[in-house]
C-alpha cells in the first residue's frame, strides 16, 4: 500500500500530513529516506524524525460550545463560521490545558463534524488529521450524543423506528439509541452523521425538532463549557 496510507493506519498522522512530511524528507522506511508515492508492506519499519514528531505534537484540537446562528464550516447564507469564535477572549476560564493561544493554531483548523446553524453544543475543531480521521473518516464509529427537544406525538412504534428501521437518501440508517429524556426531550446516540440526520429522522415519525444540542463526542463531554466559549482538548482526553 502507499506509504501515506500506512502511516495513517498506524496513527502517525493523516494521509495529507504524511505526504507533507515525506516531501520534506522527514520520513524514512527501513532507515532510508522515503519518497512520495512509495509503496510499503506491513513488515516495513516506518519512522518520522524529530522535526515531524514535534510538528505533529503542536497541532491542537479545540472544543467549542457552538451557539445558535453560526455554521460549522465555511460562511454561507449570511451566517458566520463558528471558527471566528476562536479568539483569546472567548477561551473558557475553566480551561485546564497548559496550552496558550497562538495565532498559528488557527492555521488549517477545521471542524471535525457538523452542527447546523440552528443547532448548538459540542463542536470539535482540529489541526490534527488523526483526530479528523477518527471522527469523520469513512470507518468512524465514534458515538455522538444529542439532547433534542421535540413537538408532536410519538408512538411506541415511532420510537422503535428511531432506534432502527428508518432510511435516508435511499440508505438504511445504522442502529441508534433513542429514549425519552423527559416529557418533551429525546436523547439520541448516533454513530453516523448524515446531513440534518436527526431532524430528518424526527420528521419521518411525525415530530418537529424545536432545539438540538450535542453534548458528547466519543468520551468527551460538553460539560460546563458555556455557549460561545472554547477550550483545548486535554492530553488525557481521547475520542
Amino acid at each position: 500500500m502507499r506509504l501515506s496510507k500506512r502511516m495513517a493506519e498506524l496513527g502517525l498522522c493523516s494521509r495529507r500530513e504524511a505526504d507533507e512530511y515525506i516531501s520534506r524528507g522527514l520520513v524514512s522506511v527501513n532507515g532510508v529516506p522515503a519518497v512520495l508515492g512509495q509503496k510499503v508492506t506491513e513488515r516495513d519499519r516506518i519512522e518520522m524524525n524529530r522535526v515531524a514528531e514535534r510538528d505533529q505534537s503542536r497541532r491542537v484540537t479545540i472544543l467549542l460550545h457552538k451557539p445558535l446562528g453560526y455554521v460549522s464550516g465555511q460562511a454561507e447564507d449570511g451566517y458566520r463560521p463558528a471558527r471566528v469564535l476562536i479568539r483569546p477572549e472567548n477561551c473558557w476560564s475553566g480551561d485546564k490545558s497548559p496550552l496558550r493561544f497562538d495565532l498559528r493554531q488557527l492555521q488549517n483548523l477545521v471542524p471535525a463534524g457538523r452542527l447546523d446553524v440552528n443547532s448548538t453544543g459540542l463542536l470539535v475543531l482540529t489541526q490534527d488529521g488523526r483526530v479528523a480521521r477518527r471522527l469523520v473518516g469513512e470507518d468512524s464509529a465514534v458515538e455522538k450524543e444529542y439532547l433534542v427537544r421535540v413537538a408532536g406525538s410519538l408512538s411506541e412504534r415511532g420510537l422503535a423506528l428511531l432506534n432502527h428501521g428508518l432510511s435516508l437518501d435511499g440508505e438504511e440508517l445504522l442502529p441508534a439509541r433513542v429514549r425519552w429524556q423527559n416529557d418533551d426531550q429525546l436523547r439520541f446516540v448516533l454513530q453516523q452523521g448524515k446531513k440534518r440526520q436527526i431532524r430528518r429522522m424526527c420528521a419521518l415519525v411525525g415530530l418537529e425538532v424545536l432545539a438540538l444540542k450535542r453534548v458528547r463526542v466519543g468520551s468527551v463531554r460538553l460539560g460546563a463549557l458555556p455557549p460561545g466559549q472554547w477550550r483545548y482538548l486535554l492530553p488525557e482526553e481521547t475520542f
